[in-house]
């Protein structure tokens, strides 16, 4: 599996959103400064999580936009299929798109590459943009200073 800079950016722009989720909307333009993606790219990535259900907008001076479901019910596997395809290392163990080589059965790689499709599956299917979330205001606690 290879992420894109546009898979990255929708994880981004999801997180932003799932970060800001009880605000409501949020501008366009906050999220590209924050996430560092130019306004132009994210403003196509938008479209694309919009036309899957996933983000919701609204037109206007104090417009924006907002997450279409709640950060739990998003699953990072789920814009990383849309925005990138399969999961798969390889295409002779993809399910969504498999196309096998004339050595596929007598392959020694078949096996190691099933492990690290169901691997990598298991964790990003089994990771929620809550999680994510939760991670990220972890780090930005600062732990105590117990110097004398």
């Amino acid at each position: 599996m290879k992420i894109t800079f546009k898979g990255d950016y929708a994880l981004k722009i999801l997180l932003d959103l799932s970060l800001n989720y009880e605000k409501g909307l949020v501008q366009i333009k906050e999220i590209s400064k924050r996430q560092d993606i130019p306004v132009k790219y994210l403003e196509q990535i938008i479209l694309i999580l919009k036309g899957a259900g996933y983000v919701r907008s609204k037109r206007g001076p104090v417009g924006g936009v907002y997450l279409a479901k709640p950060p739990e019910k998003i699953k990072v596997g789920e814009i990383i299929r849309l925005m990138e395809g399969s999961t798969s290392p390889i295409s002779c163990v993809s399910r969504t798109a498999p196309s096998k080589c004339s050595f596929f059965r007598r392959c020694p790689f078949v096996g190691l590459w099933t492990e690290i499709r169901d691997f990598t599956n298991k964790i990003i299917d089994g990771t929620t943009f809550a999680d994510i979330s939760e991670k990220v205001e972890n780090m930005s606690v600062k732990s105590p200073d117990y110097s004398i």
